[in-house]
């Protein structure tokens, strides 16, 4: 691509300064006091796309938050790449915890990113990620070196579960027809380490209700003799791991994909500092699954996590109280050929049979995707391996990584595409917690690498 390093330079501000912007809008999706926010977010994007170059750009309404689409068809002979994104963001909670407000973003140098990070939240997940692609697409037709046709599909209910996905996706497959889809919400090893994400693990998200007595009770009066439903919780949780964090539930390993020492040896050359891993985090020492290392256990074995838990009395000071109800929120990561499905009905008929029958048990399932992986030897891996080699001066490492994204597995399905994972953002991002940020290395690296991406795959796909 000629002079993209130097059309960076000159609008490197403006990149900037047009993504800040994008981050001040709150497009939480989970919480539907925002949603005049996540509505004017849409619109946003709508206007980007067409600021880029797109020839057609629709705001795509679903019984949810709406899916913004936009195209550019050079000639139907061409090869024809459709980018996914998501614009809407996860709750900012605890907001005690951030060094500055979530929705106004601000600029700082850090460790990792002495260029300095823009810190808001959804500045790496996925608004940063995803803004790169727009101005990618921006630099390719002001320049005219667009080698081939571009569709983007960004949609505004990710985060919550991509619920209304599917059916826009099934309902508009010949609108949404590609050779490849092209998806940045993944990361890299380090910022001199480039690497592809070659596989994504599923996802299981369930929330159980415990009751107990048919109303909150003084504990003195009835404690010792009826079941508390916080305790009775806690028991049936911690039952659910082993003494070497084995999860307990029949059946739940019996198609878990069990790589070979090869592929183990293979994925172990990727660079991996214990001791920096542990004071990133600013703990004594791992856990996990005994047998596996920390990067298998965080990325090729399957997990359960507690989300969240509550029930009884939070609030200052006491209050002698034995609850009726406990609650929890539980996700269970999968690999590839676990069924999230089948996982979620495991899980429901063993949470039930180890409750006492002091209590009664509610699993209510949330949401779910298969686990995903992509053929390194893939024209689509190829041209992107191509691309990082000539921006990082690199060859790019396959990487699995511990993440989801229910909806790669749903594409391949409904438009039989292969997915390429271009992720730009650092494990250190702070996705999802206080503090989120995205180093404008990374950004401006993006923008760079991408268009290469699509005159290698022009190139390899004649």
């Amino acid at each position: 691509m000629n002079n993209i390093q130097s059309y960076i330079k000159e609008n490197k501000n403006r990149f900037l300064n047009e993504l800040i912007e994008l981050l001040k809008l709150p497009s939480i999706s989970a919480d539907s006091a925002y949603r005049n926010e996540v509505l004017k977010t849409a619109e946003a994007i709508k206007i980007s796309l067409e600021n880029a170059g797109c020839d057609s750009v629709e705001i795509c309404k679903t019984d949810g938050y709406p899916i913004v689409y936009g195209e550019k068809i050079i000639d139907e002979n061409l090869p024809t790449v459709l980018v996914y994104g998501h614009y809407d963001v996860q709750p900012p909670d605890p907001l005690d915890l951030w060094d500055s407000p979530p929705f106004e973003p601000v600029i700082k140098n850090t460790e990792l990113h002495p260029n300095g990070a823009i810190f808001a939240r959804g500045a790496c997940d996925d608004k940063g990620q995803m803004y790169m692609h727009v101005k990618a697409m921006e630099f390719m037709t002001s320049t005219n070196q667009l080698p081939c046709n571009v569709k983007f599909m960004i949609e505004g209910e990710e985060e919550i579960g991509s619920a209304n996905l599917a059916t826009f996706v099934k309902n508009n497959q010949e609108k949404l027809k590609n050779d490849v889809i092209l998806i940045s919400d993944t990361g890299m090893i380090a910022n001199d380490v480039p690497s592809i994400t070659t596989g994504l693990r599923g996802l299981s998200y369930v929330e159980v209700e415990i009751t107990g007595p048919n109303r909150d009770l003084h504990s003195g009066l009835y404690g010792g003799a009826v079941a508390n439903p916080i305790n009775v919780l806690t028991k049936m949780i911690a039952s659910l791991h082993d003494k070497n964090n084995h999860i307990t539930i029949p059946g739940f390993y019996d198609k878990v994909e069990e790589l070979s020492k090869e592929e183990r040896a293979e994925m172990a050359k990727a660079p991996f500092s214990l001791d920096h891993y542990k004071k990133a985090l600013d703990i004594n020492d791992v856990y996990g699954e005994t047998g596996f290392t920390t990067n298998e256990r965080n990325s090729i074995r399957p997990t359960l996590d507690v989300n969240g838990i509550w029930g009884g009395y939070t609030g200052e000071g006491a209050k002698t109280v034995i609850a009726s109800k406990a609650y929890a929120k539980i996700s269970m990561r999968l690999v590839p050929n676990q069924d999230w499905e089948n996982i979620t009905q495991l899980f429901t008929k063993h949470f039930e049979s180890i409750a006492p029958k002091s209590v009664t048990v509610k699993v209510t399932p949330h949401h779910g995707g298969q686990g995903y992986v992509t053929p390194v030897n893939s024209i689509g891996y190829q041209a992107a391996s191509k691309a990082y080699l000539d921006t990082f001066g690199k060859t790019p490492i396959p990487q699995r990584s511990g993440g989801s994204i229910p909806i790669v597995s749903l594409f391949e399905q409904e438009l039989k595409s292969k997915t390429i994972l271009m992720g730009f953002g650092l494990d250190s991002d702070a996705i999802h917690s206080p503090n989120e940020h995205f180093g404008v290395f990374n950004y401006l690296k993006g923008i760079e690498t991408i268009p290469l991406f699509y005159k290698y795959f022009t190139e390899l796909s004649k």
